[in-house]
């Protein structure tokens, strides 16, 4: 007879796992807080990266996969899904393993762990430029709207265009 499992009742701020059964873990739900910088504690072989990385983080991946298109999703070989028999609130992952490498005296814990990579990728999107002296935010423009500016600035004078050859 199948186990019957009742779903939790969804709260926005919490990620829940249900039935979580990967490598040593028996069976365990655990609730986390959404927004937060989590810590996964416990003495050896207690299932800190079998929880971490085996179960949260490829449940993240295999979620962002299931988004894109099938075409895509073809370059994608993720392996077994995590054992679990339930799991909400989950968002895309991104994932942080400990390195051994000790790298040199320039080194940072973004460049070590190799995360700048993705916070400049995320800045970039994600943030809002500023010029440094008017306080204005800059934001990408057409060239009609270019146009238009130079027009209205620069009404009744030359102006010289100059490319770089």
């Amino acid at each position: 007879m199948a186990k019957k499992i009742q779903a939790p009742i969804h709260n926005d701020n919490m990620i829940t796992f249900q039935g979580v059964r990967t490598h040593n873990l028996r069976n365990i739900d655990i609730e986390l807080p959404k927004n937060q910088i989590i810590t996964i504690t416990g003495v050896s072989g207690s299932g800190k990266s079998s929880l971490a990385f085996d179960t949260i983080y490829k449940e993240g991946q295999y979620r962002y996969i299931e988004s894109l298109s099938s075409y895509l999703r073809q370059f994608f070989n993720l392996g077994e899904r995590p054992d679990i028999d339930h799991c909400t609130g989950l968002s895309p992952a991104i994932a942080i393993e400990q390195n051994k490498k000790t790298g040199n005296s320039r080194s940072s814990v973004g460049t070590i762990t190799e995360i700048d990579d993705y916070l400049r990728l995320l800045f970039a999107k994600l943030g809002e430029t500023y010029c440094y002296s008017c306080g204005q935010e800059i934001k990408p423009q057409t060239i009609n709207q270019i146009m238009d500016i130079i027009k209205s600035d620069y009404e009744g004078q030359k102006i010289y265009l100059l490319q770089e050859s």
